[in-house]
């Protein structure tokens, strides 16, 4: 090979990790401005899939008037675990009205999450802290959203939007704007594997 084709390769190879690299680091502080909502349903029998979005839709009613005023992913995380007790005795609430006996779980947690699409935006795989309710064995399907910036809960105001809390490299990257399917795979196998030696 001559030394202006090695040259090339190496200069291409280079700006796709430096691409790579600015990608990843995104991928990684996104976690840090976003709070979690994660329902997970008793089995994935119908009845139990019903069931999680009857207590979703409770959770999200609860919680409707929980992001006012908050400013950052910090004070969204003080506004949960104030209301934790208030978010499970109305879990359990629904179970009871909806005629079941399951137990319900509701805390926060940091918690593994694999790359996923909620509307029109794609997080990528990582740890992110997550306002979790586990009805009884909590073996079924999930159902997730964002809660803050509150993408999925009603606002008596003005409420945070993804851009005010999220760079533009970021924002590019939930948004989608670039060729970036490869690059969230690569994330997420990078996380998998993160994840997978913590847990040893």
């Amino acid at each position: 090979m001559k030394l202006i084709e090695k040259s090339l390769l190496l200069a291409f190879i280079l700006t796709v990790l430096f691409s790579f690299t600015g990608f990843a680091a995104g991928c990684e502080d996104i976690p840090n401005h976003v709070l979690r909502l994660h329902v997970l349903a008793n089995s994935d029998s119908k009845e139990d899939q019903d069931l999680k979005l009857r207590v979703r839709d409770r959770i999200l009613a609860e919680s409707s008037r929980m992001m006012d005023h908050v400013t950052n992913k910090e004070e969204a995380q003080n506004a949960v675990r104030a209301a934790l007790p208030k978010l499970k005795s109305a879990a359990a609430d629904e179970i009871r009205k909806q005629g079941y006996h399951y137990p319900v779980d509701v805390k926060m947690e940091r918690m593994y999450f694999s790359t996923r699409q909620y509307k029109t935006i794609t997080l990528p795989a990582g740890e992110y802290d997550a306002l979790r309710v586990s009805i009884g064995k909590a073996e079924g399907h999930n159902w997730w959203c964002v809660i803050f910036p509150p993408m999925c809960l009603p606002a008596a105001e003005e409420p945070k939007e993804l851009r005010d809390v999220l760079n533009e490299n970021q924002l590019q990257i939930v948004e989608g704007k670039g060729d970036f399917e490869i690059k969230f795979k690569t994330v997420e196998l990078y996380e998998q594997f993160k994840n997978y030696i913590k847990q040893k």
